[in-house]
Parts: C-alpha cells; sequence; structure tokens
C-alpha cells in the first residue's frame, strides 16, 4: 500500500566515505518530503556539512554517544575510522555493537518506515526483524565492485582453500565467472593480501567485512546502490542477477550547493588563499593531488607523490593531510621540493574545501586515490583522472574508471605495490597534456554530461522515493 508521508532512520558506518554519502541520500529524500533521521555520534555530526535550511526541518541528526570499552586502545576523541590507524578497526567495531541497544529503543519508539543500512553494524538487521520494519540497504560502493564479490555470501573463508579451489587472494586477481562480459575489475595481487589481511583482523572469531555485508543485504527487502544505468548499466544487470533482490540505482548524488546566503566559504582564509593561486592559473593546466582523510600515507609513499608532481613539470594543487610520522607540514615534505617547485604549485596542509577546488575552471585532472565519492565529484566538471589506489575498493574503482576510459592508472610494482615518482609523473603528463591523452581527456570531459546532469540523479530520488512509498507496511 502507497504511503505519501514516510519516516526512515539511517544508520552509516563509522567512516566519512560512508558517513558523506548516507548524508547526501538523507538530504536529497528530504527534497521529497522523506522525513528522515540520520544516527551517528556526536563528533561525526558535528563534522558533517551543514543542512541547507529549506530542508532542515525533515532531518534528524540524532547524536548517540560512542560507548568506550575497557582496556581498549582507541583514543578517547576517536568516533571514525580517520581517527585511527588501520589496525585498531576492529576495536571501532567493538564499540559501535555497544550501541545496539540503544538504537534498538530509537527505532522501536519512533516505529518508522523502513530503516536504511550500511553494510556495518550487521546488527541494524536484526532490529529490523524484530521490530518488523522494512529494511533498505544502501551501498556505497560501485556496482562494479559489488558485483565482483557476487552473491551476498563471502567466497571462501579469507586466505583458505575451499573444496581444492585456489586461495582466496588468486581468486581475487581475475574477474569472477558470473560477469560474463568483459571486465578489468579485478584486484592486484598486493591488493588482494592486503585486503584479506584487513578482513581478518586480530580476531578470528570476528566475522570479516564481508561477512556483514552478506547478513545486511541477506536481510534487506531490496538494495540502493550510489550510481547509474548511464554509467554502470552492464554491471547493474548483472548486480540484478546475483543478488536475488531488486536492485535499484539512486544516481550518483553529486553534492548540493548551499543558498548564496547561506555560503560562508569566501570567508575562510583557507579559501581565500587557494581560490586566489588557483584564479592566477590558466584554464584546465592544474592538477588537483588528493588522497583524502581515510590513506594513511608513508614517508616513501608522501616523497614519491612529491617527486612524481616535481618532475612532471605541471602546475598542480595539493591538499596534503599531515601524517602521523611528521612532526609538522613543513618536514613532510622531502628537501628541496618546496624550492624545486615554487610557482609552479601550491601544497596546503589539512583540510580543504574539495568540492569548491575542483569546481574552479583551472583545475584540469586529479591524482587522487579511486574513492568513488571523488571520482564524482571530479568527473561531474570533466575533469581527467589518475588513480593510484591505496586501501580497500580503492583499486576496484581504479580499474573500472580505467575501463570505461576516463582515467589513467599509476603503474605499480606488482608484488609488493611499491611506485615511483617517474610512473607517477609519466601518467599526469600523458593525461594532462601529451598528445596521446587527448582521447581520454575527451571521454573525461565528455562523462561530465552525466555525472553533472542533476536532472538525470534527480529523476533517480524520486525513482527510490517512489519504491519507498510503494513498498512501505502500515503501521497500526
Amino acid at each position: 500500500m502507497k504511503k505519501d508521508s514516510i519516516h526512515v532512520v539511517m544508520v552509516p558506518w563509522l567512516a566519512f566515505g560512508h558517513l558523506q554519502p548516507f548524508f547526501q541520500l538523507s538530504i536529497a529524500l528530504a527534497k521529497e518530503k522523506v522525513h528522515v533521521s540520520f544516527l551517528s555520534t556526536p563528533k561525526n555530526i558535528k563534522r558533517l556539512p551543514k543542512l541547507p535550511s529549506n530542508i532542515a526541518p525533515l532531518v534528524n541528526l540524532v547524536e548517540f554517544p560512542l560507548p568506550s570499552l575497557d582496556g581498549s586502545p582507541l583514543p578517547a576523541d576517536a568516533e571514525a575510522s580517520v581517527d585511527i590507524p588501520a589496525d585498531q578497526m576492529l576495536y571501532l567495531y567493538q564499540a559501535y555493537d555497544l550501541l545496539r541497544e540503544p538504537v534498538k529503543n530509537f527505532i522501536a519508539d519512533k516505529k518508522p518506515d523502513w530503516v536504511i543500512a550500511d553494510i556495518v553494524p550487521d546488527w541494524v538487521a536484526d532490529i529490523a526483524r524484530e521490530l518488523n520494519i522494512p529494511l533498505l540497504k544502501f551501498s556505497v560502493f560501485t556496482a562494479s565492485s559489488r558485483v565482483f564479490f557476487g552473491p551476498p555470501k563471502p567466497r571462501a573463508p579469507p586466505g583458505q582453500v575451499k573444496n581444492g579451489s585456489k586461495p582466496l587472494h588468486e581468486l581475487l586477481t581475475s574477474p569472477p565467472p558470473w560477469v560474463d562480459f568483459p571486465s578489468m575489475v579485478a584486484f592486484r595481487k598486493y591488493e588482494a593480501l592486503g585486503l584479506i589481511s584487513v578482513l581478518r583482523g586480530e580476531n578470528e572469531s570476528r566475522e570479516t567485512l564481508l561477512g556483514y555485508a552478506a547478513v545486511v543485504e541477506g536481510s534487506c527487502r531490496a538494495v540502493a546502490i550510489r550510481t547509474c544505468m548511464e554509467f554502470e548499466g552492464d554491471y547493474l544487470d548483472t548486480y540484478n542477477k546475483v543478488a536475488g533482490k531488486p536492485v535499484i540505482p539512486i544516481g550518483l548524488l553529486p553534492p548540493e550547493e548551499l543558498p548564496a546566503n547561506e555560503r560562508t566559504l569566501a570567508c575562510q582564509p583557507i579559501w581565500q588563499k587557494i581560490s586566489k593561486w588557483l584564479d592566477e592559473q590558466k584554464p584546465r593546466s592544474v592538477v588537483f593531488v588528493g588522497f583524502g582523510s581515510e590513506c594513511k600515507l608513508s614517508k616513501n609513499q608522501v616523497y614519491e607523490i612529491a617527486n612524481g608532481v616535481q618532475l612532471s613539470g605541471l602546475p598542480f594543487l595539493w591538499i596534503l593531510q599531515k601524517p602521523s610520522w611528521a612532526l609538522n607540514g613543513i618536514d613532510a615534505l622531502p628537501s628541496g621540493f618546496s624550492a624545486a617547485t615554487e610557482g609552479r604549485g601550491l601544497v596546503h596542509i589539512g583540510w580543504a574545501p574539495q568540492k569548491e577546488i575542483l569546481a574552479h575552471p583551472s583545475i584540469g585532472g586529479s591524482l587522487f586515490h579511486g574513492g568513488w565519492g571523488s571520482a564524482i565529484e571530479t568527473l561531474q566538471h570533466g575533469h581527467v583522472l589518475v588513480a593510484l589506489p591505496l586501501i580497500f575498493d580503492q583499486g576496484l574503482n581504479a580499474r573500472l574508471l580505467v575501463e570505461k576510459g576516463v582515467a589513467i592508472e599509476v603503474k605499480r610494482n606488482e608484488e609488493d605495490g611499491s611506485f615511483s615518482g617517474n610512473d607517477i609523473a609519466i601518467s599526469l603528463r600523458e593525461a594532462m597534456v601529451l598528445e596521446e591523452g587527448e582521447e581520454l581527456r575527451a571521454r573525461a570531459r565528455k562523462a561530465a554530461a552525466t555525472f553533472g546532469d542533476r536532472k538525470l540523479h534527480d529523476s533517480y530520488i524520486k525513482n527510490i522515493v517512489e519504491y519507498l512509498r510503494n513498498n512501505a507496511e502500515m503501521k497500526v
């Protein structure tokens, strides 16, 4: 039975690659008059962008303090994956698990029409089932990444051989058999081994991240996914076949613009410095270099990136998060780098407004980690991509973007994943200025017609809202 007025509860994982798309989806749903309760911890909610005033009454940002774990190494103020090293991730899962009862009580009290869940935590599926509330899984990943892992269950225990098959790290380095069309989407050997190590964690009794995802996807009524038929139609068709339930693309959720009277960016010294420098550069001449907040770059990686940027001879804007191994921003860069690139590039240490930077007409390309959100923000402006994937699904994303002809991937050592500044420079020059990269640049510019088409992506949101209204269960 169709319901005109519906209320959904959002339960995202504690990582900004998840929090931000869930927040963007909340805004998109609110624009269609859907009431949203967005659940997270106080610090994470404070770090989210400001809600547009016209839809703010429809979005309730609900804070749940993250419980502390006895004997946990988590810092007192750690509430997201960006706040901790990778080897402490298990403790973040365990702390989040302690929110199960408070979240259940909230959902039981509010009686929403839908719960919209992430891949973690898996207990959200139990809560929805116990309270007889429909569950929708929202996947912040590409369809190609999700298809790669197949039906909602792990392929095999990490690192083990099952029924005489190959070890998992070998299975992960080629497209799976259910992908019945040519595909480049697979892990490199070094990525596969690293992923297995992360998923196994320190506690063998815990399910892997894939196991969590299997619980949520196996329990949900449908899967909503941040992509569109225009870019990933082949993978979406395959996902629908293997999922065993409706898979509904919701579009790419291009970033919302605040009304002019609500913008404060122009008053921020950071943006004033960056925009002044960008204004002095030629159109589409500058490489934006950024690896987000989740990637913890080693000293060698930072130095090789610096070497590559220097050798490329191109104008660049590098937004560098201060590494944990650096005492300050200055000593994060190799000696002599600043002098060698003076007048050609700008390095900013810390946060900077990436969305606004990528929208500036001087930007022509991006050297980045392969994150799907960053790819969307870049391609909506038609900038070419140079991918240097580092963690999680970024390698799969990079191969998809190369397959679709809008990116080039930096050459790596296949055994250990190491890379050189020279290889970065070669990729940057091909993508930005060399004749052999002209077709790549043309395809990236053409992609803006899809990635930047707000009317198209609004139509996807209207479609998922119609599904939610038509399939909501009436409450007594």
